[in-house]
């Protein structure tokens, strides 16, 4: 195809019009599909900016602090001070052992006493529910650990090795092993079917305060007066992580986190720890309490909102936010120290109990 030069072009235009003759515009030139135009007839292309919507900001919700009230009260729960306190996994008990030797068991109806398991020679330091919740693990200051039917009011098992008081027990989800702590600084891990032990683990250099399986079974965590928070795995029962905080406090208690990342601990410092064991730090701590004489337990609660809540020297109990470490409620619940606390697995209930002289129960529900 014969192309024009556009210069030429424009000469020629230009010497019709000084000769006083119109020019013939030479044919709009259309693009024929699979062609282009020519660089001199393509008109640039205009940039219009298409306006981008703003994004709809909705705001968080409100955290909505606790309004826990006294809802009921077991008046003389034991003969002497109340040890602990523990729901059963399926919401339907309240259990509280004693310096007395009992465990009762209530239910959470209109807290009527249904059941007693006694056995034990001395005092009763910890309990705690199997996950189907038709067992109970106890252990005391008679050096040993019994397993109780519930059901049946009928002791299964007394399990023997401790040579000093035994002061924690956990058991794991499938109910087949056992751990508990003592004073003669170990913690021995039972066969729950045969009623033996099997792996004694040297894991502390002061008395144990505080035994935990997490949530499939496959790590142990215990604590002591030492300061440290070990973690030992199942498969060969070694130690894996030490957690240990620069001051070295006493522990006195922990819980794994719901979530089985974390673990909450109590300790002789007026302080509890959120750790991130799997980096081995502490991450949070909450203040705002009392706790430098009692091993006193803490606890999440998640059936509600996000709490921590833990018993306190003064006769309070002490709500936390989880995220923000705010106290969000503090209880006036007994005239004495509040020794034991625990939350109910499906409702925004708390039980607690104070020392002697004071030996009843008292629970606590809120709204929210």
């Amino acid at each position: 195809m014969n192309r024009q030069n556009p210069m030429n072009l424009n000469a020629a235009m230009a010497n019709l019009i000084a000769a006083g003759q119109q020019p013939q515009m030479p044919p709009m030139q259309v693009p024929i599909p699979g062609h282009t135009l020519p660089p001199f007839l393509r008109q640039p292309q205009r940039h219009v900016p298409i306006a981008t919507p703003m994004p709809v900001m909705t705001p968080a919700p409100a955290v909505v602090a606790p309004n826990y009230q006294k809802i009921a009260e077991i008046p003389d729960a034991h003969a002497k001070s109340v040890s602990c306190l523990k729901f059963s996994p399926n919401g339907r008990y309240l259990g509280s052992s004693g310096a007395d030797r009992v465990i009762k068991i209530y239910n959470t109806h209109d807290f009527a006493l249904e059941k007693m398991l006694t056995g034990h020679k001395l005092g009763i330091n910890d309990f705690v529910w199997s996950s189907d919740s038709k067992v109970i693990f106890s252990v005391s200051d008679d050096k040993n650990v019994k397993m109780y039917d519930v059901d049946n009011v009928q002791c299964l098992k007394t399990m023997r090795g401790h040579t000093n008081y035994v002061f924690c027990i956990a058991v794991n989800p499938a109910g087949t092993h056992a751990a508990s702590g003592a004073f003669d600084e170990t913690v021995r891990v039972w066969d729950t079917r045969l009623g033996v032990c099997i792996r004694v683990l040297p894991a502390h250099q002061d008395p144990v305060t505080g035994v935990i399986f997490n949530r499939d079974g496959t790590l142990i965590a215990s604590c002591s007066y030492d300061g440290f928070i070990r973690i030992w795995e199942t498969e060969h029962y070694t130690c894996c992580k030490s957690l240990v905080e620069e001051d070295n406090p006493p522990v006195s208690h922990i819980k794994f986190s719901p979530n089985g990342k974390f673990i909450l601990s109590s300790n002789l410092d007026d302080t509890l720890r959120l750790w991130d064991f799997g980096k081995g730090r502490n991450i949070k701590d909450y203040t705002g309490h009392l706790n430098s004489k009692y091993c006193i337990a803490a606890h999440f609660s998640i059936t509600g909102g996000k709490w921590i809540v833990s018993g306190s020297e003064n006769g309070r109990i002490v709500v936390w936010n989880i995220q923000t470490r705010e106290v969000v409620q503090e209880i006036e619940a007994h005239d004495t120290d509040v020794m034991n606390t625990d939350c109910h697995p499906l409702t925004n209930m708390i039980a607690s109990a104070g020392i002697e002289p004071e030996l009843c129960i008292r629970i606590w529900k809120s709204d929210t």
